[in-house]
């Protein structure tokens, strides 16, 4: 393998700021322990003109989690001891209860809270602290699926393991993360900062664009073990310098933290620890982002070269993708291979039989598929007239014309069904019969109401959070429609919910509704 640093590395990081602009940013490059590149750019604060520097405190958000997991391995002989305080703040949750770490590969099968939240009226940007995420998380009544079978991505799982962990040691966690991770890694600045309204030195996350302008965001979470961290691009130097000199001790903390992982069936898992597992690039990869609304950041590690890349935007663009932009030119990565144009069977409008979720397929061009089923959408390539993917998501088309659907990452395999009468409304369909309020025992009655105001359907959540705003249902078919979620509590939505109507002799009887983050909550018509 040959690591370039120039000029390819050095083209990369001159047109960060081009290629991602917003009001600042950092980014730093280790290779065999030493820092090759520190650099950052930029305002932390345009308002009050604060430059952005490597000191400079950022919203780390998700990657807050491997340190929650590192926390938990200083201050536990082993994991297994914080389950029977994890139980306790499941008190109404039937049959398997997860455990630490089924939490902390992303196994726990609960729905995640922030999702949740907005399924009980939460406010957009409204307020969600400690009181909220209790009472969101204590109503668990049932699991998406049973511990440690497959992936779901849920931020309390993180929340629960740091409660538990304040509990087990009668620390606060961010005494916990100082004395059992920020000190002996040398992280000089880094600490827990769960409120999400401010910064204590001023540092602001933006939304917006370069044609639209740059406007600070507005952030009323509380966030613990999932997202609280706050650190500078000089602690996440720390963090990797730290990593580095760990490298040849297979006790080190970051060695257990990186250790492989697997399902219940044996099956390699993908993430674990909350480290994501992949490969990039041809080599095997250790990462994680952060996003929160007005921040992006991503940090990942090559063992096998001893890299490590960090990039961190005070504004919202994907970090992730100008991460792995630094490791390509560092490695010398070829470009992609072109491939001849293939036409292909898949697009349509499909149910998934499993969870009732929608899964839309669209052509983006030649070779690439468009699968709006998860939080974003994914582009699927090695297009064929019966197949596609990506390295996350498998497609087939089978011989009844169903879809199988191979979540890779998530140790799971479902069914899509094509949707009858998909597409715009007809002309002589009633749609006013869809109207009226239905109620989910799950969720402690929280309600969905769904109106006709001068034709248009539209939909909104409420529960013990409030009344959440009206949205425009979208008709994707017959009984199929969806919720639009453009703006939620956190950085992006929990993706469009899915309003699968079901009938009994022409009688609407249940209402199937759920995200990727939060499936199949039943609702019955009032």
């Amino acid at each position: 393998m040959t690591v370039s640093f120039s000029p390819a590395l050095d083209a990369a990081i001159r047109s960060l700021p081009q290629r991602y602009p917003g009001p600042g940013g950092a980014v730093a490059v280790l290779h065999r322990g030493e820092v090759i590149i520190r650099h950052s750019w930029g305002y932390a604060n345009a308002e009050r003109r604060l430059p952005f520097t490597p000191s400079t405190l950022f919203r780390m958000c998700s990657i807050t989690k491997q340190f929650t997991c590192a926390a938990m391995l200083q201050n536990t002989a082993a994991p297994s001891e914080l389950n029977k305080i994890i139980s306790s703040r499941l008190p109404l949750l039937q049959g398997p209860h997860p455990n630490a770490l089924h939490l902390a590969h992303n196994q726990s099968g609960l729905r995640d809270y922030w999702a949740v939240a907005m399924l009980h009226g939460a406010a957009i940007e409204g307020y969600f602290g400690d009181r909220e995420a209790e009472r969101v998380i204590r109503g668990t009544r049932s699991l998406q699926f049973s511990p440690g079978t497959s992936y779901s991505y849920v931020n309390q799982n993180f929340r629960l393991l740091s409660d538990a962990l304040q509990d087990h040691t009668g620390r606060s966690f961010a005494e916990i993360l100082q004395f059992s991770v920020f000190n002996p890694s040398g992280m000089e600045r880094a600490i827990l900062a769960a409120e999400t309204r401010a910064m204590p030195d001023g540092t602001i996350g933006y939304e917006g664009s370069v044609s639209a302008g740059f406007r600070p965001a507005i952030n009323n979470i509380w966030w613990t073990g999932d997202a609280g961290l706050a650190a500078s691009l000089d602690d996440m130097i720390a963090w990797e310098t730290f990593i580095d000199n760990g490298r040849d001790d297979s006790d080190s903390l970051y060695n257990r933290l990186s250790a492989p992982t697997s399902f219940e069936n044996g099956t390699p898992a993908p993430y674990g620890f909350g480290l994501q597992h992949l490969n990039l690039h041809g080599k095997h990869v250790t990462a994680h982002g952060g996003a929160l609304r007005g921040w992006r950041s991503h940090r990942l590690h090559v063992a096998s070269e001893r890299l490590s890349v960090v990039v961190m935007f005070n504004h919202m663009s994907p970090a992730q993708n100008a991460a792995a932009e630094i490791l390509g030119s560092m490695l010398n990565a070829p470009a992609p291979p072109t491939r001849n144009a293939q036409t292909s069977r898949l697009p349509g409008v499909y149910r998934e039989q499993e969870t009732g979720l929608s899964a839309r397929i669209d052509s983006l061009g030649e070779n690439t598929l468009g699968l709006r089923y998860l939080m974003l959408p994914d582009a699927l390539s090695n297009v064929s007239d019966t197949h596609a993917e990506n390295g996350a998501i498998r497609l087939n088309l089978l011989q009844d014309c169903t879809v199988r659907m191979e979540h890779l990452k998530e140790n799971r395999s479902t069914t899509l069904i094509a949707a009858t009468d998909a597409g715009p409304i007809p002309a002589d369909t009633e749609t006013s019969e869809l109207a009226g309020n239905y109620i989910c025992d799950e969720l402690d009655g929280a309600t969905v109401t769904v109106s006709e105001q001068g034709g248009i359907l539209y939909g909104g959540f409420s529960g013990m959070l409030g009344d959440g705003k009206m949205e425009p249902l979208q008709r994707l078919a017959r009984d199929l429609w969806v919720l639009p979620c453009p703006r939620a509590l956190d950085h992006t939505p929990p993706g469009d919910w899915t309003l699968s109507f079901e009938r009994q002799n022409k009688q609407i009887i249940a209402l199937r509704l759920g995200c990727w983050l939060a499936r199949d909550l039943i609702y019955r018509p009032v």
